[in-house]
């Protein structure tokens, strides 16, 4: 299956060493829950699509994993599968959500609706995230640098707060065009910063996004 970058840097770098239920929101193919099935042994990952073309991928992708039993793909949007669980269960909630907010749509309609807000608004992501969010859990996203400010501040409104957040650059000295970010229910007493520099050149990669990537470029 193909693997983006996006999916990529939030799996490997979502902490999920303590994860025991984990869920993921809009999965697509299956990736994120993938890696997040090879890192965390200890937990189950429900992942969940409202396309179904995506969704039937994704449950074949796992079916021919290492990980098909702690893995389960359900096709439903976010807010039906809210409503089917109104109590917090999951202690990790990843999500690399839509982000070409009210800008010029693909003609494509599957591509237009993973890639679109318009489907799964970034409120109803959050409020509904922070329904099915146990309290001592974590929820991470990846988002385009310039939304993440609007992101944080909505998720406050949710009893979201900023936690971690690494701002993704593609090459040294440039601004970072992705930002991951890590929020809890608790206010932070100091919210952790740094950046990570992807590549020196177009196949030069740099040795920290190496060692934070390197476990997962063999398995897909």
């Amino acid at each position: 299956m193909k693997v983006g970058t996006d999916a990529l840097l939030l799996g490997a770098w979502a902490d999920c060493s303590h994860a025991t239920r984990v869920l993921d929101i809009g999965t697509g193919t299956g990736v994120l829950a993938l890696m997040l099935a090879q890192r965390a042994p200890q937990a189950h990952i429900d992942a969940i699509e409202i396309d179904a073309a995506a969704a039937e991928q994704a449950t074949q992708n796992v079916a021919r994993s290492p990980w098909q039993s702690r893995v389960t793909v359900y096709e439903v949007s976010l807010q039906q599968f809210a409503a089917a669980n109104p109590l917090p269960i999951y202690d990790l909630i990843v999500s690399n959500p839509p982000f070409f907010h009210q800008s010029l749509k693909t003609p494509d309609p599957k591509r237009a609706q993973a890639r679109h807000t318009d489907s799964l608004l970034h409120d109803v992501l959050l409020h509904n995230t922070a329904q099915l969010l146990l309290p001592n859990g974590s929820c991470c996203f990846v988002l385009p640098t310039n939304q993440s400010a609007g992101f944080v501040k909505k998720a406050n409104a949710n009893g979201l707060y900023l936690h971690k957040k690494t701002a993704i650059c593609t090459r040294p000295n440039k601004p970072p065009k992705r930002v991951l970010l890590e929020l809890r229910k608790q206010i932070a007493e100091q919210i952790t910063y740094n950046e990570l520099v992807i590549a020196i050149a177009d196949t030069h990669y740099t040795n920290q996004y190496k060692e934070l990537t390197q476990a997962f470029h063999t398995i897909f």
